[in-house]
């Protein structure tokens, strides 16, 4: 289950953050210093499922202080039928990779990266949106923390 105690500033300088899907799971990472983040990669996932390998050789070679995964919240602040395998796949990660692995509020940040790029979602691998997302995802958090 991931930890959902707030971690302390001073112990991060980088996240690495998903956006979760059923078909692609967008990866950035972020750091504490600006308080900014960067895509990274766009995974391909099959019913939300990647492949561990791959997210373990994401953390190994970039080594963030913690993991962050946004939570697809409905507006109203209930849970959406994707909470649950949001959650599920933030279990995954903290089994894998040992680390703390954060839920973050993920409303409207498909938006906010749509709007960052002036496209709309392809679906396609190489679609930046994803990412970008990921991207938002972890600004959150950073901004959340300052």
């Amino acid at each position: 289950m991931p930890k959902t105690e707030p971690t302390p500033r001073a112990t991060v300088d980088l996240v690495m953050a998903f956006d979760f899907g059923l078909k692609w799971v967008g990866v950035a990472t972020g750091q504490t210093l600006t308080a900014s983040a960067t895509p990274l990669i766009t995974l391909p996932a099959k019913k939300g499922k990647v492949d561990a390998q791959i997210l373990q050789q994401l953390v190994a070679e970039w080594r963030p202080q913690i993991l962050l995964v946004g939570l697809p919240l409905n507006m109203d602040e209930s849970e959406s039928t994707m909470c649950d395998r949001a959650r599920a796949f933030a279990a995954k990660l903290a089994n894998i990779t040992n680390l703390r692995v954060e839920m973050v509020d993920e409303r409207l940040s498909s938006r906010a990266a749509i709007e960052r790029h002036g496209k709309v979602r392809t679906g396609k691998p190489n679609d930046p949106s994803h990412a970008e997302a990921a991207c938002v995802i972890a600004e959150t958090w950073l901004h959340s923390i300052t």
